[in-house]
């Protein structure tokens, strides 16, 4: 399938890395509307999203791929059918330290979903690495019975290489 160009879009909560992935991805400085934390830093994390990021790449075959980071924040969460909006997938990444990530993840799912049940989807938890009491079978569950399935992997947000593992994977479930 030859593309013309492609969007895709990072969703997730709030620090799982949508913005670092970005950064790891893009040959130049992503566009960003990072904005102070209202609620105060959240351990090394002091900014977050407020409208979207942006970043564009070009494939090793040609094809330029547009990449979008929604806002984690609910009080954001009108921006994520605007942002979406001709997408062709969404890259959702999760926290492996949040305190329920199968909540995060059962939450960020039915939300993608609630804006295009078609969306390609392939999920990458991020923060592992802090996250000692982090099991796989959590996210399992969360997406139990989910057809098709979804792709779940772990990764380092910071990985240019694994962001880019993500990618390929959501390509391959579009073609």
């Amino acid at each position: 399938m030859q593309h013309q160009g492609l969007k895709l879009v990072l969703a997730g909560p709030v620090g799982a890395g949508k913005s670092t992935s970005l950064a790891a991805l893009s040959d130049i400085a992503p566009v960003s509307t990072e904005m102070p934390l209202s609620d105060g830093p959240m351990g090394e994390k002091t900014t977050t999203t407020v409208a979207l990021d942006f970043a564009a790449i070009v494939l090793d075959d040609g094809t330029p791929l547009q990449m979008f980071g929604l806002p984690g924040q609910e009080h954001f969460s009108h921006m994520r059918g605007i942002v979406m909006n001709g997408a062709l997938g969404v890259i959702l990444l999760l926290r492996g330290d949040a305190p329920d990530i199968a909540a995060d993840c059962a939450h960020w799912v039915s939300a993608v979903f609630e804006i295009d049940p078609e969306m390609a989807v392939v999920i990458g938890i991020t923060r592992t690495d802090l996250a000692a009491d982090f099991h796989m079978n959590d996210v399992r569950r969360a997406l139990a019975g989910r057809l098709p399935p979804i792709p779940v992997f772990t990764i380092d947000a910071r990985d240019r290489e694994q962001v880019t593992q993500l990618v390929r994977a959501l390509l391959l479930l579009i073609e």
